[in-house]
């Protein structure tokens, strides 16, 4: 009898620990193709799909939650979630508060103007530049000399003033670029010089001492690496590896 209680004492406990082993994640749902609300009004993009094979590969149950992108490590800071699945580069700056999983994806940066605008990239003195507030794309344009720049709180934002002609020219990320310019808005647009290689990683960040978690994660990114799932996420959204 006792042994059978004991037995059911650790049944009821394992089942316990699996029920509480939720993990919330925070995005922003405003940088389509990678985070995003779609026509129904839930989540979707890369991001998210990467976050559900990554939970699923760790048995634990993702709960997201939304923040604005200004505030969205302070969100994480104040435990609003257990960690940000949002496209967010790994900086020296970010680590100062945030510590970050292995990467997830590569990126890189690029500008957008109007087609037949003439725009020199290498001469953008004088113009408008827009970039998202709080983006390495908002650090390097308030780099380029001359130039007069505007930050914008979404990505989305952005797109709009530089398809109003409110900007001249948008420093972004290159691979959300690339999406918006297939879209109806973007069509008239065009990448302009290369791509501006910085050497951008993009990681998961999590609350500085949370090393199981991390783990975890790193772990569940190799699974996923491993077995096929991140290919068929990534074929989904782009027709070229962006690993």
């Amino acid at each position: 009898m006792k042994k059978m209680l004991l037995v059911l004492m650790a049944l009821i406990l394992v089942s316990g620990h699996a029920l509480a082993d939720k993990i919330r994640i925070g995005t922003e749902g405003a940088y389509p193709p990678f985070n995003m609300i779609d026509k129904n009004g839930k989540l979707a993009g890369f991001d998210i799909d990467i976050a559900k094979a990554l939970c699923d590969k760790m048995g634990a149950d993702c709960v997201f939650v939304t923040q604005d992108w200004d505030g969205i490590i302070p969100g994480l800071l104040a435990g609003k979630y257990d960690a940000i699945i949002a496209s967010m580069s790994i900086t020296d700056e970010r680590k100062k508060a945030v510590d970050f999983t292995d990467r997830y994806y590569s990126n890189s940066l690029a500008l957008i103007a109007r087609k037949g605008s003439k725009v020199d990239p290498g001469n953008l003195s004088g113009l408008s530049i827009g970039a998202q507030r709080a983006t390495i794309a908002a650090e390097h344009a308030q780099k380029i000399k001359g130039a007069r720049v505007k930050l914008y709180d979404t990505q989305e934002n952005a797109y709009l003033d530089l398809a109003s002609g409110r900007i001249d020219v948008l420093v972004t990320d290159r691979l959300p670029g690339y999406d918006w310019l297939k879209s109806p808005q973007g069509k008239e647009f065009q990448f302009i010089g290369d791509p501006i290689d910085i050497g951008d990683q993009i990681g998961i960040a999590v609350r500085k001492g949370e090393d199981k978690l991390r783990e975890r994660f790193n772990k569940a990114i190799d699974a996923i690496r491993a077995d096929g799932t991140y290919d068929r996420i990534n074929a989904k959204y782009f027709p070229f590896s962006i690993y």
